[in-house]
């Protein structure tokens, strides 16, 4: 799924090192990691997180959603869901790098604003985030 949503936006599909071990980078960490699966129990959407070494923030990772899905609300059903976890474990807030050159990534830099993320001070706008 994640290298069909990258194949779309005219990346060259391949899989980042956290994808091929999930429980590693994610559960092993106390962080968490989602997926969205379809009627058919195939992956159509997923968000996952990494907290911030002595803090209360967090990185925001692999919000990705099937071409076929996008413009639904499942990206934003993601986010929140990843969002209200957060909070939930008294995270504080989250960054978020949105890809850079922005005409590979050129959904996140409306999709992020449009859900209370900002560029924060003395950072590039592909740096944003967003206070819990």
């Amino acid at each position: 799924m994640i290298l069909e949503a990258k194949d779309a936006l005219g990346r060259v599909p391949g899989l980042n090192e956290d994808l091929l071990d999930i429980q590693k980078y994610y559960f092993d960490n106390g962080d968490m990691f989602w997926i969205a699966v379809d009627d058919n129990d195939r992956v159509v959407g997923s968000i996952g997180y990494n907290s911030i070494e002595n803090s209360s923030e967090i990185n925001l990772h692999r919000l990705f959603v099937k071409p076929n899905m996008k413009h639904n609300g499942l990206g934003t059903k993601l986010l929140h869901t990843a969002e209200e976890y957060a909070r939930s474990k008294g995270k504080t807030a989250i960054y978020v790098h949105l890809g850079r050159p922005k005409n590979q990534w050129y959904e996140s830099y409306s999709f992020y604003p449009k859900n209370g993320y900002h560029e924060y001070e003395g950072n590039s706008p592909h740096l944003m985030k967003k206070e819990l």
